[in-house]
Order: structure tokens, then sequence, then C-alpha cells
């Protein structure tokens, strides 16, 4: 399937956007840890990093990050951005949140929000920055916020998530939609944030080095969207670029997660020479005009287990193994979102491929 053209879907629903995330968290919540982990044995003679995950592996648009010989996965999950841990990348703990409630700049500048998701990790200039998300039901007055850390380990001295306001703002007057931030830095050290949910796809904002936002009046770049009916939503969102070999990669997600086993979410991945595009599938189809590759897809028609892979970031080790972290919702658990992580190896073609 690595080299599918991507076709554009004709199911809309009413709302666009991650819009029943809470929803399906909560309900995901209340299964007991038990129920991520089981029937493992069914799948264990894969013999792939998938089989063997185990411990609570709820999770909804995770990334991975590692400290020392911890491995953190920061998530959707509850209302605060969640963090579970593992030793060996296959065993999962709960570690609880990053948040202890909503920011009071956040509440002011998006009333009614209920949450905050979607979160990004990285470590930049001596400091851990955490990107992530505030928004309304099915609506684009959204904003990303930046929490920064000295370390991931709450048991150092110096540990304390202090919360930098604001990052980038959208409101009905925009086109765009400031959910899904993931922070690149470029071969030269630019600073970058795409981010992006349905309306006019996937934007690209330069940043400020020294603050991690972009300055004052800074427009953005178009670097994806899709090719829909006048009207429809854009279905198309969480961004996240990486670089190989002298090209950028980008991740997107195509149609819609959040409804369980009946998610039609799948991942598509395009690239370029240059951060800011144009990026081009296999096929050389245009990332801008709905192109792109099929990276991750649900299971096969006979197993159909793991719906709707999507909200795809990608880590590397320190032993220079890469892998790619995405949830994906499990039919013999409800519909639970769920842990997935794949290695990447690299075709002769120079594209990725998921090892899932």
């Amino acid at each position: 399937m690595s080299g599918d053209i991507v076709q554009v879907r004709r199911e809309w629903p009413v709302l666009p956007g991650r819009s029943l995330w809470l929803g399906v968290l909560l309900a995901a919540a209340a299964l007991p840890p038990a129920a991520a982990a089981s029937t493992q044995a069914e799948t264990a003679q894969t013999g792939t990093l998938n089989s063997r995950l185990s411990g609570d592996l709820t999770v909804h648009d995770p990334v991975i990050a590692r400290e020392g010989d911890t491995y953190y996965v920061f998530s959707t999950v509850g209302r605060y951005i969640g963090i579970k841990t593992s030793k060996d990348l296959q065993h999962w703990t709960d570690a609880g949140s990053v948040f202890a409630e909503i920011p009071e700049w956040a509440k002011k500048a998006i009333p009614g929000t209920e949450g905050i998701w979607a979160p990004d990790i990285s470590y930049v200039n001596g400091e851990y920055r955490l990107y992530y998300s505030v928004s309304t039901f099915g609506s684009n007055r959204s904003a990303i916020g930046l929490a920064t850390n000295a370390t991931l380990d709450p048991k150092a001295k110096n540990y304390r998530w202090k919360d930098q306001g604001l990052v980038v703002m959208s409101t009905r007057d925009d086109d765009f939609n400031a959910i899904d931030p993931n922070f690149i830095a470029d071969a030269e050290g630019r600073q970058w944030l795409a981010l992006g949910s349905f309306w006019t796809g996937i934007k690209l904002f330069p940043l400020d080095t020294a603050t991690g936002k972009p300055r004052p009046g800074t427009e953005p770049y178009s670097i994806a969207r899709r090719l829909v009916p006048a009207g429809a939503p854009d279905p198309i969102e969480a961004p996240f670029i990486f670089q190989h070999d002298g090209w950028y990669y980008l991740l997107t997600s195509f149609d819609y997660c959040c409804k369980g086993v009946n998610s039609t979410y799948f991942t598509v991945v395009s690239r370029s020479r240059k951060i800011t595009g144009p990026y081009l599938g296999k096929d050389g189809s245009e990332a801008m005009m709905g192109g792109g590759t099929i990276f991750l897809r649900a299971d096969l028609q006979e197993q159909q287990r793991f719906r709707g892979p999507g909200h795809a970031g990608v880590f590397t080790d320190t032993d220079g193994t890469t892998y790619v972290a995405y949830h994906a919702y499990d039919k013999q658990a409800e519909g639970k979102p769920t842990l997935r992580i794949a290695p990447v190896r690299w075709g002769a073609d120079g594209w990725p491929v998921a090892e899932y």
C-alpha cells in the first residue's frame, strides 16, 4: 500500500476537526487497563514492536521523547496532557499529567474550552518545549500554547512545567485552525511550527528562536491541504515534519478521527527539498492538491482490529533507530484509542516504510 494514490472521501460529518475527542477519551478511560493489552498473544507471532506493547496504552495524539534511560509519551488523555513512561519502549505506565488545570490565559482566549490536547515535545536550546492545543467544539477559535521544563524526570529537583502562554491563535476570521502543533528545526537551524486541522489545511510558521513563538505579524506558509467540494470540510490535520538524507518528510492525517472503530483516519507522507515545500508524494502528486503516499492505514480487512491509524509523530532513538508513534482504535477493546509504535526503515527508493 506504500505507493497507493490518495483519494478524497466524500462522507462529510456535520462538524469538522477533532470535535469528538473528549467524549471518546473519557469513555476510553473508563475501560480497565487490561483491555489495552488484551489478546496480544493473537498477534505475537508477527514479531512486531506493536505486538509486544503492554501496560497502560490508552493514548490519543502521542509523541515520544527520551531522557536518560526513560521514554516518555505525551498525549491527549483526560483533559490535561497525559504522560506515560517506559524503560524498554514496550511496557508503559501512567505517570500523571503535565497540567493540573487549563492555564488562565487559555480560558480567557478560548472561552468554553474544556481541555488541552495534541501535544508536541522537543528538546531545544537546553530545555524541553511542549506545544499544546486548546479549542472549542467544531470551531477554529483555537490557540496553541507553550510549556517548558528543564527535565522530563518528575523526581528531579528542577522538574517544573512553566507555561509560556500563547504562541498562535486563530479565530473565525482566519482561514486556518490553530491546533495540532509540531516543532521542527531545519538544516540551517531556523525554527518552525507546523499546525492545522481542516479549514484550508496545514500551515507552517517561522519562529523566533529565542522565544519559540512567531514574531508579531508573521504570515504562515501553506504546505498541504485536501481538494474538496465547495463548502465541505477539508479533512487533513496533525502535521509532523522530520528530516532524512536531505529531504523534509511531512506526515499528515487524512479523513476523520475520534469515532472509535468507525474512524476513517489514515496517514499520508510527502516530501520536499525545502521545508516550506512544495511537498510531493511518491507518484509526484502535490500535497497542496490533496496528494501524497499512504504511510499508515487500517489493518487488512481480514484482521480489522486496529482502525483509524493517525496523528503520527516520529522519534529517533539514541542508537539511530527511527520510530513512528501513533494512535489507532482497538476493535477488541471497545474502540479504545491505543498507542502504536513501529520502527521505520528506508526503502531503496528513499521513502520511509513503517514496519507495523
